[in-house]
């Protein structure tokens, strides 16, 4: 395991070369050439393989269509690490509300696929402070930039 969270890291530091873009709000979201199950599939495949939890995986369209209801492809996926996340809930169990780390992906009405998921500077300027916990723990930093490496591998 911890193995896994070394090449995780050393990913990192590649990913710094090419930053996410994200939104003032924190929202970063990138485009993928797959259909959106296609997508999912492949983002929890990664992030099983980096030693991250799968928690959920829940289909949106399908509750729709359920229902009676037409959407667009959507899925999100809830994700994580115990051992970053225990910690935290331990300081502030309020934090539960914001983890598990997310993706969304989804089908746009022109037929292209998207990732979404809130970024690491996001995440410590405002979800930290909303707990008041002092600092991002590295482990949850590292989990962070597993979904920008992900989501940047699902686009190319």
């Amino acid at each position: 395991m911890r193995t896994r969270w070394i090449v995780v890291a050393g990913l990192l530091a590649a990913l710094a070369v090419f930053p996410a873009r994200a939104a003032p709000d924190g929202l970063v979201t990138r485009p993928s050439r797959h259909s959106v199950a296609e997508t999912a599939a492949h983002l929890e495949a990664e992030l099983r393989q980096a030693g991250a939890t799968v928690f959920a995986r829940i289909d949106y369209a399908q509750s729709a269509h359920d229902s009676g209801v037409q959407l667009n492809p959507l899925v999100l996926i809830l994700f994580g690490s115990p051992k970053a996340g225990t910690p935290l809930m331990a300081e502030a169990p309020t934090i539960g509300i914001d983890l598990p780390l997310k993706f969304v992906v989804w089908q746009d009405a022109a037929g292209k696929v998207f990732i979404a998921f809130n970024s690491a500077d996001y995440l410590a300027r405002t979800l930290l402070p909303r707990h008041g916990i002092a600092q991002m723990p590295d482990l949850l930093h590292r989990g962070i930039g597993l979904a920008d490496k992900l989501s940047a591998a699902e686009g190319n």
